[in-house]
Order: C-alpha cells, then structure tokens, then sequence
C-alpha cells in the first residue's frame, strides 16, 4: 500500500545508507572459489597438495614440506637437487626444467639418494631438477586398497597428480619427464611409467620388483615386506587371489605392453658375492628380484618392445653400491630421452 509513497531521501539518510551499504559488502561472505583478478589463487580453492615448508639442506638441495589431501592430510618431505639457474621466486621468467623423478626402497625414505650416493656431485645433473619424493617405508608406490575402502595412503595419487602438479605450478619442473628406482622404487619407476602413458618419456629400474607374481616365494616374499611394521599385508593390493586383478595391475610383467614405446633400463645382480660386496655376501632377495627381472625382459621382448637396455650383472647383491654404479650407467639414456646434453 506504499508502492505510490515517493521516497526522499535526506542528506542524515543518505549517508546512512551509504554507510550500510559499505559494512554490507565488507561483511558478506565470499565464493570459496572466488578469486580476485590478477591474484594467485589460494590453496583454500585449490585441495591437494599444499608446500607447508621450505628448508635448504644443502647447496642446491631443497626440502619441500607438503601436506597432501591423498595421504589423509599428513605431511611429507620431497628433496629437490636443483640445476643450476634454478630460481621458482621469479615468477614472471620462471624456467620449466627437465625433470629426473628417483624413486627410493623399501625401509628408506626421501633423502636416501642424496645420502647414499654421489647423485649431488654429479655434473650430469647440473641441467636437471632432481625429484626424490617421500615414498613410505613400505608404500609401494600404490594407492592402497583397504579392504576395497581405499583412501589413506594413496601414493600413487600423491606422487602422479598432487605433487606433479603442485611442482610444476610453482617450483620450476617441466613435463618433459623421466623415473628412475631402485628395489621397491624400481618397481614404482616402472608401474608409474606403464600405468600412467606419457608422463615418463624413459624408465630405469635397479633391483627392482619387477613381477611379483613370479611365483609362490615371490608374492610371499612382497607379503611379507607389505606386513612390515605390523601393517596388514591385504591392506597393499588385497589377497594375491581373491584380488587377482589388482596384483596384477601394479606387476611391471602384466603391464609390459605399455612399456613397448619408451626407452627401459633394467639392472639386477644374481644375489652371489659380487665385486662390491664384503667377503661371503649373499641376498636371496637379489636372486628372486633377478629372476623377476629376466621376466620382464623377455616379456618385453615377446609384446616388441623397442627400447629396451639389461644389465644383468651376474654376482652382486641387493647394495647401494651398485645401484650408485646402474644409476650413472643409465643416465646416457635417461638423460638421451629429455633432450638434455644433445
């Protein structure tokens, strides 16, 4: 009934309108997404990974803290041996390099390459952004199944999408990409490669677990690494039966025709006394990750593979020692593959 009531508003009034107004818009609650023009975006809009930490370890090496959404929202370290000119602050000219991702074992972690071998000294590397990312004592470079619940760890979504991401975003890596492993990161070097098509352009595996379905002594010899630290073993992939079809896709053997178009290095001693062992040493683990790795090979050679370099060393045990001499020895090709040192 007021509808035809001309309003007038008077100079007290307006002003207090205007004031409301004001508090109005400060106060309203924002998009969530929301971004403002020309500002970076928030992590808040952004779930995943986020860096919570940066500390220089050493020159050229960098410590990434990430909290990470696929491990339940823990947080985990990532080394980064940088090249040379590596500056991630200067966003406005910042470089992509070619990325080298080294993958650690079983009961090791992210700085173990850094600790146990030469990789910082050497100068091959000076034109590359190294990655060494937190894998889990005994991960398996897999999403876990969980009794088909899945979730918390799911590694292989950190590593593939989260970290990728989050490192090629804001800390200088390039997608011109290569995986290299040892042991169990052998093994994820070479399923990240296969189940991920594209992502890698090469793949080298040190003693690696290289087809853990080989036979009874292999998947009981993973069982038991899986039930490591009074972990549930059927936690990993499941039971090697009843999940059948997981085992399978997370063994380097029953993925090798998508291994058939990149560059393969695979390396592994026989378990013996080697000439970098001490007097009398032996690994059983060596002679069964041999004999998976002859596996692959002539797998890969059945489905056509193209590209693929074995050094089956003959005696020589499951060491640092030499997976240090079979990572220089692969980086001709690794490096061959992202174009660098042409």
């Amino acid at each position: 009934m007021f509808a035809n009531v001309p309003t007038v508003l008077t100079p007290l009034r307006a002003r207090l309108l205007l004031v409301l107004a004001v508090l109005l818009a400060v106060l309203a609650p924002t998009s969530p997404g929301a971004v403002a023009a020309g500002e970076p975006e928030t992590n808040a809009a952004r779930p995943g990974a986020e860096v919570v930490a940066v500390t220089r370890v050493a020159d050229r090496q960098v410590d990434l803290s990430v909290r990470s959404t696929a491990l339940g929202g823990r947080t985990v370290d990532v080394r980064l041996l940088t090249p040379d000119g590596w500056n991630p602050n200067d966003r406005r000219h910042q470089q992509h390099w070619p990325t080298l991702w080294l993958l650690h074992g079983c009961c090791g972690d992210y700085t173990s390459w850094t600790s146990m071998t030469d990789v910082a000294e050497t100068d091959s590397l000076r034109d590359v952004l190294v990655v060494m990312p937190e894998a889990g004592w005994n991960g398996w470079y897999s999403d876990w199944w969980n009794h088909g619940q899945g979730g918390d760890p799911a590694w292989e979504t950190f590593h593939t999408k989260e970290l990728r991401h989050l490192l090629e975003r804001d800390w200088g890596a390039g997608s011109n990409r290569v995986v290299a492993g040892l042991s169990m990161g052998g093994q994820g070097a070479l399923l990240y490669a296969a189940r991920h098509p594209g992502m890698f352009k090469a793949t080298a595996a040190f003693s690696g677990s290289a087809h853990p379905l080989l036979n009874e002594e292999s998947v009981d010899r993973i069982m038991g690494f899986f039930a490591g630290q009074d972990n549930d073993p059927l936690r990993v992939w499941g039971d090697p039966v009843a999940q059948r079809r997981i085992w399978q896709a997370h063994d380097p053997f029953h993925l090798a025709k998508r291994l058939r178009s990149i560059p393969v290095y695979l390396s592994c001693g026989d378990g013996t006394t080697g000439p970098l062992d001490p007097p009398g040493a032996t690994s059983a683990l060596e002679a069964d990750f041999n004999r998976q790795n002859h596996a692959l090979a002539a797998e890969l050679e059945r489905v056509g593979a193209r590209h693929v370099t074995t050094n089956f060393y003959g005696p020589g045990t499951h060491g640092w020692a030499y997976w240090e001499r079979e990572l220089h020895a692969s980086l001709p090709m690794l490096l061959g593959a992202l174009g660098v040192g042409d």
